[in-house]
């Protein structure tokens, strides 16, 4: 069976792309592969992050992961930074990359752009991710399109390790979905939806109750045409939404198009609203009964275990390939 690796950072509640782009292929994904679910907290901390908060988001990004439908018996759900083989995996692939592509990363840049000061850790936790996905002999990694070039970064170290050392990392693909993969802005249909965009009303997050899901679809960006079609280029609003539409009902967007011919922007967003909501409400209700529970606990305990168990095997690999260590006598 093949393995699966992805990790999603707890930096704030998750919106509606996340969950299109990545929780809901994990659901579907993890009863064919060998599933681990990380919440890369060591990732979060390349910014200034609040110690309370952050401790806040990782178990409730937990509860959404498990409240989602991924299965503790299925699949290994995990926190990074309770699995010590990440960073010291991570630390040894510092030292086979070379500076000048970490500082070619796009988020890298985009993120040190007009800032005084920046963390090294923003330049170099590409090795870091390259180590989370390593560790586990991944063949696929579920990501956005935004984050193609990480796994490109991470097959570079994988084979420039092999080569260098010892042929013992797996060479891992990203998987990115057809549908979905990059779900855009309501405000402005031209640029990624964010949980961090400083306007609330761009943004569906997952426990947004139904009528601020409502409120926000329907003041959604579209145009004076006014028929619903799918044209990205030409007309990106109605576009994005029919794609959030699609994913949501899992209907061809040919089809949902045909179903509202002749009929308005109201009546489509208001239908729009209402699939939104079958699916996140029942998502709600699970997230609260875990997310103070010692349910969530047990399974981030043993997902934990599980983990640590598989990346100590391949740190220890890693270790010998790079000489550190030591050898012992017998006596």
């Amino acid at each position: 069976m093949k393995t699966i690796f992805s990790g999603i950072q707890p930096t704030g509640t998750l919106t509606i792309g996340n969950y299109l782009g990545a929780m809901k292929q994990f659901v579907e994904l993890q009863h064919d592969y060998n599933c681990y679910f990380c919440i890369v907290d060591e990732h979060a901390i390349t910014v200034p992050q609040e110690r309370i908060k952050l401790r806040d988001n990782i178990r409730s990004l937990a509860a959404l992961y498990l409240a989602s439908g991924i299965n503790p018996e299925k699949s290994t759900l995990f926190i990074q930074s309770e699995v010590s083989a990440h960073t010291q995996l991570g630390w040894m692939l510092q030292c086979v990359a070379y500076i000048g592509e970490l500082e070619r990363m796009t988020q890298f840049k985009d993120k040190s752009t007009g800032k005084e000061a920046v963390s090294a850790g923003l330049l170099t936790y590409p090795p870091l991710m390259a180590a989370d996905i390593l560790l586990y002999n991944t063949d696929i990694v579920p990501v956005g399109d935004d984050q193609k070039q990480h796994i490109e970064l991470t097959r570079d170290l994988a084979e420039r390790f092999n080569r260098k050392y010892n042929d013992i990392f797996t060479i891992p693909e990203p998987r990115i979905p057809k549908v979905g993969a990059r779900i855009m802005s309501l405000q402005n249909p031209t640029k990624k939806m964010s949980k961090s965009d400083e306007n609330q009303k761009a943004t569906i997050f997952m426990l947004d109750d139904e009528k601020k899901i409502e409120k926000k679809i329907k003041s959604a960006v579209t145009d004076s045409v006014g028929t619903v079609q799918y044209d990205p280029e030409n007309r990106p609003g109605i576009s994005s939404l029919l794609t959030i539409y699609s994913s949501f009902t899992d209907e061809k967007v040919e089809t949902i198009v045909e179903r509202y011919e002749g009929k308005g922007y109201g009546e489509f967003k208001q239908d729009l609203a209402e699939k939104v909501v079958d699916v996140l409400s029942p998502i709600q209700k699970r997230y609260y009964e875990l997310v103070e529970s010692a349910e969530l606990d047990t399974v981030l305990d043993n997902g934990a275990d599980k983990a640590e168990e598989q990346a100590s095997k391949m740190l220890q690999k890693a270790k010998k390939a790079m000489g550190l260590g030591r050898v012992k006598k017998n006596k």
